[in-house]
């Protein structure tokens, strides 16, 4: 690859909230990044950033969400050296269904004001400031 070209995963984060002031936040199992964080995943071949969110807080929590709204870009190095990880961070009040934990981890609501009293992974202050930077 030429210098002016960067290598990037593509992903995304959506923070959920409910009409009486809380959020869905994820207990994560995995020992990669484990924490209190929001849901979300990878964007896959041929999808569209908004298709991506749509179906990954569907595959993490069973809700279907309608019209997320992208708040800003959350990027880290990769390991290599050489790529960037970029998350897409939404946020949605729109969504229907029944909420079910995943592999990814054990979900719940809880008032925002209070996300910062639990043990968070990496960067999730920095995550939900972002989704907070646009209002509905």
């Amino acid at each position: 690859m030429s210098e002016k070209y960067t290598s990037v995963i593509l992903s995304n984060i959506c923070v959920i909230e409910d009409d009486n002031g809380n959020i869905l936040v994820q207990d994560r199992k995995r020992k990669d990044w484990p924490g209190i964080t929001f849901p979300g995943g990878h964007v896959e071949d041929k999808e569209t950033l908004e298709e991506s969110v749509i179906r990954e807080v569907k595959e993490e929590t069973g809700l279907d969400i309608a019209k997320p709204l992208l708040c800003g870009i959350m990027e880290w190095p990769w390991d290599d050296g050489k790529s960037r990880y970029l998350a897409m961070v939404y946020k949605c009040k729109d969504f229907k269904g029944q909420l079910k934990d995943s592999a990814e981890g054990h979900l719940f609501w809880i008032k925002k004001e209070d996300l910062f009293s639990y043990q968070l992974s990496t960067d999730t202050d920095k995550i939900f400031a972002i989704s907070q930077s646009r209002d509905f």
